[in-house]
C-alpha cells in the first residue's frame, strides 16, 4: 500500500486551489455556481465510471502506488480525487481561457496594441516598448503619433 499517487492527486489539487484563489477563477470567484457546477461534473464523472465498471469496460488495475482503498468494487479511493481535480481543471482553463478572449477582444475593439506587439500588416516593427506602440492606429493602419515621427523615431510616413 502507497499514498504515492493520491499524494501527487493532492498536490495538484492544491495547485489548482491556488490558481483559483490568485485569479478567482471559479471556487473564489462564485463559490455557490462553483458547487452546483463542480457537482453536476463530479456527478456525471462518477455515472460515467459506474456505467464503465458495470459493462466490464474500466476494471481497477493493481499499482505500487495506489492505497488499495475502494469506494466501490473496481473505483479506488484515488478516482475519486482524481475527477475533482479534472473538474476543477477544466473550469480553470474555461473561466481563464474564456477571460483571456474577452481582454483581447476589448483591446482590440478599443484599437489597443500591446507595447512589443505590432498589428498583423501595419508595418509597425517590434522595436520593443514605447508609447507610440501602445496607441491606436489611424484609418491607414500606422500608428497615431502626437509627435510627428514614426515607430523607428524618423519623419512620419517615410520608410528605410
Amino acid at each position: 500500500m502507497s499514498w504515492a499517487y493520491l499524494a501527487c492527486l493532492l498536490f495538484s489539487l492544491a495547485g489548482m486551489t491556488i490558481l483559483d484563489l490568485r485569479h478567482r477563477l471559479f471556487w473564489f470567484a462564485d463559490a455557490r455556481r462553483a458547487a452546483i457546477v463542480h457537482g453536476l461534473g463530479l456527478a456525471a464523472f462518477l455515472a460515467w465510471d459506474g456505467l464503465g465498471i458495470l459493462t466490464g469496460i474500466f476494471h481497477r488495475g493493481d499499482s505500487p502506488y495506489m492505497t488499495g482503498i475502494d469506494l466501490a468494487p473496481e473505483l479506488p479511493l484515488e478516482e475519486l480525487f482524481f475527477l475533482v481535480f479534472l473538474c476543477w481543471l477544466t473550469m480553470n482553463l474555461y473561466t481563464g481561457g474564456a477571460r483571456i478572449l474577452r481582454a483581447r477582444a476589448g483591446r482590440a475593439r478599443a484599437g489597443i496594441v500591446r507595447p512589443g506587439r505590432a498589428r498583423a500588416g501595419s508595418g509597425i516593427s517590434h522595436a520593443g516598448p514605447g508609447p507610440a506602440a501602445t496607441e491606436p492606429a489611424d484609418h491607414s493602419g500606422r500608428a497615431a503619433h502626437r509627435t510627428g515621427t514614426d515607430v523607428d523615431g524618423g519623419p512620419a510616413g517615410e520608410r528605410p
